[in-house]
Formats: structure tokens, C-alpha cells, sequence
């Protein structure tokens, strides 16, 4: 385990130098003059040079490169162009905010549709699975804005039960009262989709040899269920968490601009929007080492839940 541990460690770094050059190359080709976009329109030559001589524009390549590698290493990204706040302090004060919503959509995303995928499978054919597939189908073809325009009118303003937008100091407070609503429609369109797609991977399982076996041994069917069926399934069930997990933070940047949910998500739209690039660089490259993380760490899992997964 330790040697590959070691291993995919190291083969993480080419890959995270591949991401690093592209990023740079592609804001150097496509991203437009920064020095222009800093002094504004009516700057003089002489204020957009001494701005480019600051961020060190003026320098060769080479060495614009290694400026860049090193804001990596030391995470030291410089300012926000829009709002003059440390990266690294914008990104420690909206990260929070992120978490609050992300942790609990994460967990109950996992937790309600892992068993009731299972429970659809157990009785496939039936008229309970039929219309569940109806129904899960139907909420994968309406949009997200959709949710959020009928979550918002019925809960908030019809109900009185949430507040539609808002965000305070407590981390107590934001989530047991701005939070839920958010939490609870990004649930409901998410939950379609992974039903279907687990129920898929199960019923695969059920098919399988070892399931006619047990059942000719005797076995109670939810014991092959829980024990046998589920914990077979769980590999690819794990592989699209791992895959997925990287597109809920990005999914968020949705949730936090109709919520006002000062997150990192949020920060991110108005970066690109303002053209603040130090963010967008910053929030490019963290995302690619968070997706490689996840990676590792889904396959490590693989290890824990099947014994005779074999690590190479």
C-alpha cells in the first residue's frame, strides 16, 4: 500500500506540471494584455508599462513561468486585481461558506440515494419500480432554475419555512437557517440522476451467479442485499462519487449566486467577470489538485471495500 501510495504520488507531479503549463500558456495566448485590464481604458502607455513592469510582464518567459510556479508553491497568489484582498485570504474567508453547503448536499446526496436505489432494485418490475423510474426521469429533465424558482416561491415566500437569500456570522445559524433550502434542492435534482444510475449497478450485481447461489444456500434476501449485492456495487458506486465530487464544487457556483451565499463558488463568477485573474488561476489549479486527490483517494477505497482489489 505504501509503495503505491509513493508511486501515484509521483506520478501525480507530471501531471500536475501539464496542468500548470497549460493554464499558463492559455492565459498567455487567450487571457489578453493584464496590464491593459488593470490601468483601464484610460490609461496612458507609461501607467500600463510601469503596471507590467509591477507584475512582472516585462520579464522573458522563462522567468514569468518560474514567478508563476512559485505563487503554486508558496501560495502566494499576490491580490485580487478587483477587490486588492490577498487570494489566499479571499479564499480562507469564502471557503466556509462553500463547506456549509457542500458537506451536507455531499451527505445526503450519498446516504438517501445508495438505499433507495437498492430498495428499487430488490423489486425490480414491480410497480413501485416503474413509477420511481418515471418520476426520476421526469426530475432529470427539468432544470436546476426551475427548482430553484419553485423551491424559492413555495418554501420561502409561500410557506414562510426559509429565508430565500441570506448569510450571517454563525456558522450554527447559516446552517439551520439559509442553508436547508439550498441543501434541499440541489438534493432533489441530484437525487434523481444517482438513483437511476445506482439502481443500474445493482441490478447487475443481482443478476450475477453468487446471488442465485446464496439464495439456494437460504440466505434471506436482505441479507444478500446489504451484505453481498451492495458491497459489490459499492466499486463503481465510488468510482462516480470520485468523478463527481470535483463537478459539486463547481455546481455551486450556481447555488451561492441565486442563494447570495457569499461562498467561494460566488467569487469565483465575479472573477471572471471582472477579469481577476490571480482568482481564476488560483481556483484553476487548486481544482486540478483536488481532482487528483480524489482520484487517489477513491482508488485507496476501492482497497477498503473489496479486499481482493489488488494495487499496482
Amino acid at each position: 500500500m505504501a509503495a503505491y501510495l509513493l508511486r501515484r504520488l509521483w506520478q501525480m507531479i507530471p501531471t500536475l506540471a501539464g496542468v500548470i503549463l497549460l493554464v499558463f500558456f492559455l492565459f498567455k495566448g487567450f487571457g489578453g494584455d493584464p496590464a491593459e485590464i488593470l490601468a483601464g481604458l484610460a490609461a496612458t502607455p507609461e501607467q500600463i508599462a510601469a503596471i507590467r513592469q509591477q507584475l512582472g510582464l516585462d520579464r522573458p518567459l522563462p522567468e514569468q513561468l518560474w514567478i508563476f510556479v512559485r505563487q503554486i508553491l508558496t501560495f502566494d497568489w499576490g491580490r485580487s486585481w478587483a477587490t486588492n484582498e490577498p487570494v489566499a485570504s479571499l479564499f480562507a474567508s469564502r471557503l466556509p461558506a462553500t463547506l456549509t453547503i457542500m458537506l451536507p448536499l455531499l451527505v445526503l446526496e450519498v446516504t438517501l440515494a445508495i438505499p433507495l436505489a437498492l430498495a428499487v432494485a430488490a423489486v425490480r418490475g414491480s410497480l413501485t419500480d416503474r413509477a420511481i423510474v418515471i418520476v426520476t426521469t421526469v426530475a432529470m429533465s427539468i432544470s436546476f432554475l426551475v427548482y430553484i424558482i419553485v423551491g424559492q416561491w413555495l418554501f420561502a415566500f409561500k410557506l414562510g419555512w426559509f429565508p430565500v437569500q441570506g448569510w450571517s456570522d454563525s456558522p450554527w445559524t447559516n446552517l439551520v437557517t439559509y442553508a436547508p433550502l439550498p441543501v434541499l434542492l440541489a438534493v432533489a435534482v441530484s437525487l434523481a440522476p444517482q438513483t437511476r444510475l445506482y439502481r443500474s449497478f445493482f441490478l447487475d450485481e443481482i443478476g450475477q451467479d453468487y446471488v442465485r447461489t446464496a439464495r439456494a444456500k437460504g440466505l434471506s434476501e436482505p441479507a444478500i442485499l446489504l451484505r453481498h449485492v451492495m458491497r459489490n456495487a459499492l466499486i463503481p458506486i465510488l468510482t462516480n462519487i470520485g468523478a463527481g465530487l470535483p463537478g459539486v464544487f463547481v455546481g455551486s457556483f450556481l447555488i451561492e449566486v441565486f442563494f447570495s451565499v457569499p461562498g467561494l463558488g460566488r467569487e469565483v463568477l465575479l472573477a471572471v467577470n471582472r477579469s481577476d485573474y490571480p482568482v481564476i488561476q488560483a481556483v484553476t489549479i487548486y481544482l486540478a489538485v483536488l481532482t487528483m486527490v480524489i482520484n487517489l483517494a477513491t482508488d485507496l477505497l476501492y482497497k477498503w471495500v473489496d479486499p481482493r482489489v489488488v494495487l499496482k
